[in-house]
C-alpha cells in the first residue's frame, strides 16, 4: 500500500498552510460583525469553509490535490403571522485545482476524484409557514430525515444537495411527528450539473416510546425521464439509548434496529438490515462510546443492489467513497467505532470490513477500511477538523483499487 511521502506531506502543508492564513485573517476581522449585520426585519448569516483534500489511489490517474473555499451567505426573515422567508447564496472557488470531477465535466480521466466543482448557484429560497403543530415550506430547501440514511443534504460536499419542492411537518403531540413531503427537483453536488427533476413522494412517521424511538417511512422516488426510473422504499426503523444505573450509572446502551424492501422499476426486489448496538462509558470527561453494527444493502441475484440515491452517502459505508453506488451483487458491512472527547475536541475512529450480498465469480470479499476523524470548535464562530480514510480492496473481481484520502479544514460562521 502506497502511503503519503514525507516529502508530499510537506508540500501539501505548504499549500494549505498560505491560504488557510488568509482565512483566518479575514475571520478575525469580521469576527464582530454578526450583530452589526443583524437587523430588525430579519437576520443575516454566512458559513465559510476552506478545505484542503488529497487523494492517492493504486491506478493510472494523478494524485489529487484540492484545495477549495465554500461561501454561504443568506437572509432569513422575521416571522409575521405565522410566515418566513430564506434567501442562501452558495458559492465554491478553486485555489489549488489538481483534482477531476467527471460529472461536471471537470478534467476528467487526469486526476483522481475531488466531488468539489466550482460555481455559484442559490442554495435556498424558499417561504414558511409555521405555528405550534405544524410546518410548510415551498420552495429549494435543506431537507434531511432519520440521520441522512436515505434522505440527507451532502453537507460533506463543498455544495450540498438541496431539494425543490414542498414540505410538511406536522406534530399533534410531544413524540409524534409526521412529514409528508413533495419534490420535484433533486439539486446534487454537482453545481448546476447532473440536477435531476423528479416526482418524488416521501412520507414518514415517527413515534417516541419510553424505550426508543419507532419509525415507519414510504419513500415514493421517480425521476422525471422518459426512461422507467423509479425505486419505490418502504421500511421502519427503531432505535434508542438506555443509560444504566447502580454501579454503571452514567453509562449507558444504545440499540437500533432497521428493515426496508425496495421495488425498482417494478423488476427489482431487494431488501435492507440494519443491526446496531453500543455503549457508552461512565466517564464523562472523554466520553468514550463504542458501537458494532451491521448494515446490508441487498442483491436480487446479483442483477441490481438495493439503493439510497437522496442519502448523504459519504457519511456511510467508509469516507473513501468506494461505495456511493451499490454494486449489482449487493453490499454487507460489518463495522466497529470508537468515539470520545480530547483536548478540547471529538475524535472517532471505525473499522469497516465489506462482502457482498451476491457472490461475483466465487467472490466476495469487497476489501476493507480505517476511517479517523478529529474535529474542535473554536467559540461560537470557528472550528476546524482532520479526516482519514485508508480503504484496502478486496477482491480484484470487483475492480477497486487501493485509495488513502486526507482532509484539512478550518470554518468560521456567524
Amino acid at each position: 500500500m502506497n502511503y503519503p511521502t514525507t516529502k508530499r506531506i510537506r508540500r501539501d502543508a505548504k499549500k494549505i498552510m498560505s491560504p488557510l492564513m488568509l482565512l483566518a485573517s479575514f475571520c478575525a476581522t469580521n469576527i464582530y460583525a454578526a450583530d452589526s449585520v443583524k437587523s430588525q426585519s430579519g437576520k443575516f448569516y454566512g458559513d465559510f469553509r476552506l478545505r484542503y483534500e488529497g487523494v492517492e489511489q493504486a491506478n493510472p490517474l494523478e494524485d489529487a490535490d484540492a484545495l477549495t473555499l465554500r461561501s454561504r451567505v443568506g437572509y432569513k426573515t422575521a416571522k409575521f403571522d405565522g410566515f418566513s422567508a430564506v434567501i442562501e447564496i452558495e458559492d465554491v472557488r478553486e485555489i489549488i485545482d489538481d483534482f477531476s470531477v467527471p460529472p461536471a465535466g471537470v478534467r476528467p480521466g487526469q486526476f483522481s476524484v475531488v466531488a468539489d466543482p466550482e460555481g455559484t448557484e442559490v442554495d435556498q429560497a424558499f417561504v414558511q409557514y409555521s405555528n405550534e403543530t405544524l410546518s410548510v415550506k415551498l420552495g429549494r430547501q435543506v431537507f434531511t430525515l432519520d440521520g441522512h440514511r436515505f434522505l440527507g443534504h451532502v453537507g460533506w460536499r463543498q455544495d450540498r444537495q438541496t431539494f425543490d419542492g414542498a414540505v410538511l411537518s406536522y406534530k399533534p403531540s410531544k413524540g409524534f411527528s409526521i412529514n409528508a413531503s413533495y419534490i420535484d427537483k433533486r439539486n446534487r453536488i454537482f453545481s448546476d450539473e447532473r440536477d435531476v427533476d423528479s416526482k418524488d413522494m416521501i412520507l414518514n412517521t415517527a413515534f417516541a416510546t419510553k424505550l426508543g424511538k419507532l419509525v415507519g417511512y414510504a419513500y415514493l422516488l421517480e425521476e422525471d425521464t422518459a426512461a422507467a426510473n423509479s425505486i419505490d422504499t418502504y421500511g421502519f426503523s427503531f432505535g434508542g439509548t438506555k443509560p444504566l444505573a447502580g454501579s454503571l450509572a452514567g453509562s449507558k446502551v444504545h440499540y437500533a434496529v432497521e428493515f426496508a424492501t425496495q421495488d425498482i422499476n417494478d423488476t427489482f426486489d431487494v431488501d435492507y438490515v440494519k443491526l446496531e448496538g453500543g455503549f457508552t462509558f461512565a466517564d464523562v470527561a472523554t466520553g468514550v462510546t463504542a458501537k458494532v453494527g451491521y448494515e446490508v444493502l441487498g442483491s436480487d441475484d446479483g442483477l441490481r443492489g438495493f439503493a439510497t440515491p437522496l442519502a448523504t452517502l459519504h457519511k456511510f459505508n467508509g469516507w473513501s467513497d468506494q461505495f456511493l453506488g451499490t454494486p449489482n451483487q449487493g453490499l454487507e458491512d460489518l463495522y466497529i467505532s470508537l468515539s470520545g472527547n480530547a483536548v478540547g475536541g471529538k475524535w472517532t475512529a471505525v473499522y469497516h470490513d465489506f462482502s457482498s450480498d451476491v457472490s461475483l465469480g466465487g467472490a466476495d470479499d469487497l476489501g476493507d477500511e480505517i476511517n479517523l476523524l478529529y474535529v474542535r470548535k473554536f467559540g461560537d464562530s470557528f472550528s476546524g477538523g482532520f479526516k482519514y480514510a485508508d480503504y484496502s480492496a478486496g477482491n480484484s473481481t470487483f475492480n477497486k483499487v487501493d485509495t488513502q484520502k486526507v482532509w484539512l479544514w478550518a470554518g468560521y460562521k456567524f
